[in-house]
């Protein structure tokens, strides 16, 4: 009963949101599903190719003064790897960080989690630290997800030491990160207010622990049996083989420590591609891909859904600009993570798109890897 009444509260959801989003684009016929390895096939032959061959250029070159290091990209159309290319010292078979498109990869296990019947994402999430009567309980996993709980908390500062994310995962925070951040206080009424928040996804981390292993007997059995849940509920599903780090406490770091190849994250995006399927079998709750690309309910902000970015119809973007500004993309939606790790899902191409290394820099050298994924992208032809 309860896993009716939940995926018809995301079906709900999605419903009111469909007709403002570009449909997901279903198994191409005759093409695999991607296996222990993936078909491939050549570049499209309606690819820009001039755009493509520059955009390439500055990813590997290193000709472009604030793309950094560029170590992998892997591009996906039409169900084929048609773009796949490492730099020296990395390989198909090299992990590297997540950083916060972590948050993603989250968003995905909670869905795991719901397709099974065991959470609603209107039920408030809760947490030991707060007791009867804290309002901070009140606050839903919807809204957790959406990064409208409210609670006072600064992502970034420009004493870096200072920053929310760095106390909580590598200063005063770092031997239980749930306590440190359920100790936030509620500042805004829950559900009214956008803010990112490292410290929101790290509390939906124990939070959904809690639920998949209720009684523990220590922290290192607390890990195992949640790695052995997150394995069989999606990483297996979909040929993934990611590294997923754990806090002393026994809580997997939600917001930004999974380790996995460029292919992995491709899986990974090319599952939100499909709408939540793989392989003829649902993976995620039906409505639950449009949640996640659909913006939250605080009208100051058009860049961000549940736990993944999204573009934006007009405009650059509010409060901050979107990673691509592309008028031809706007049905892009995006996992970012620090140093311009991403995964671009764009459903009106059929495409996915992977980057990952580092850069240095701030608001600068995201808007120039922003420009550049959307002329990279751009080069690709839509698909019906």
């Amino acid at each position: 009963m309860l896993r009716s009444l939940v995926i018809v509260a995301v079906l709900a959801f999605a419903t009111s949101a469909q007709a403002q989003l570009h449909p997901l684009p279903a198994q191409p016929a005759g093409v695999a599903w991607p296996g222990a390895d993936w078909e491939t096939a050549p570049l499209p032959d309606d690819v820009d190719r001039a755009a493509y061959d520059l955009a390439v250029t500055e990813a590997f070159a290193g000709v472009h003064p604030l793309m950094g290091e560029t170590r992998a990209v892997v591009i996906v159309q039409g169900g084929r790897v048609v773009f796949e290319r490492y730099a020296d010292g990395y390989t198909r078979d090299s992990r590297l960080n997540s950083w916060s498109v972590g948050k993603s990869l989250t968003h995905a296990l909670v869905g795991a989690a719901v397709l099974e019947g065991r959470l609603g994402i209107d039920a408030p999430m809760g947490n030991p630290a707060w007791r009867a009567g804290d309002r901070r309980a009140s606050i839903t996993w919807r809204q957790w997800l959406q990064m409208v709980d409210g609670l006072d908390y600064q992502e970034s500062a420009a004493d870096v030491s200072q920053a929310g994310n760095a106390r909580m995962l590598f200063g005063d925070g770092r031997r239980d990160v749930v306590r440190w951040a359920a100790n936030r206080r509620l500042i805004h009424d829950p559900g009214t207010r956008w803010n990112y928040t490292s410290a929101g996804t790290m509390l939906i981390s124990d939070a959904l622990t809690r639920l998949i292993v209720p009684d523990p007997r220590d922290a290192n059995d607390r890990r195992a049996r949640m790695r052995a849940w997150m394995n069989t509920a999606l990483f297996d599903r979909i040929g993934m083989r990611p590294i997923v780090e754990f806090d002393p406490q026994g809580t997997f770091y939600g917001s930004s420590l999974y380790w996995a190849t460029a292919r992995d994250y491709a899986r990974f995006g090319y599952l939100y591609l499909r709408d939540g399927v793989w392989n003829g079998q649902r993976v995620l709750p039906e409505g639950w891909v449009d949640f996640a690309r659909t913006p939250g309910p605080d009208v100051n902000t058009d860049v961000y859904g549940a736990q993944w970015w999204l573009t934006p119809p007009h405009g650059t973007g509010r409060p901050d600009r979107s990673l691509i500004v592309n008028p031809d993309l706007t049905d892009a939606f995006s996992a970012q993570g620090y140093e311009g790790q991403i995964i671009v899902v764009v459903p009106s191409k059929d495409l996915v798109m992977v980057r990952l290394g580092r850069f240095d820099g701030g608001a600068e050298a995201w808007n120039a890897m922003g420009d550049w994924a959307g002329r990279l992208i751009g080069a690709f032809g839509d698909r019906p």
